[in-house]
């Protein structure tokens, strides 16, 4: 199953954390802090300005972004992705 954004909104895949602290200590999954940072693997069109014109989005399919931790996780073929607003995104990781 595929899904298409719509508007100004991004799906994003949530990256996976180390379980293991840098002194070698395992933390189980209930006390580790879910991730921030994602990789887009969808977007919508653009935004639709009030004098009708599309606005693209700034970011695409493959950036790694960084978003809020009150993000709305969907569920996809038993995989959970994140759909947000190209506004809940703080910022691109680039190298």
């Amino acid at each position: 199953m595929k899904i298409r954004p719509l508007h100004d909104r991004v799906v994003v895949r949530r990256q996976e954390e180390e379980a293991t602290t840098a002194s070698g200590i395992v933390l189980p999954g209930s006390a580790q802090e879910k991730p921030n940072q994602g990789e887009v693997i969808a977007v919508g069109e653009g935004r639709i300005l009030n004098n009708g014109e599309r606005q693209a989005l700034t970011v695409q399919v493959g950036d790694t972004v960084l978003f809020g931790g009150y993000a709305n996780t969907v569920k996809v073929d038993g995989e959970e992705l994140l759909i947000l607003s190209e506004n809940e995104i703080y910022g691109v990781l680039e190298d």
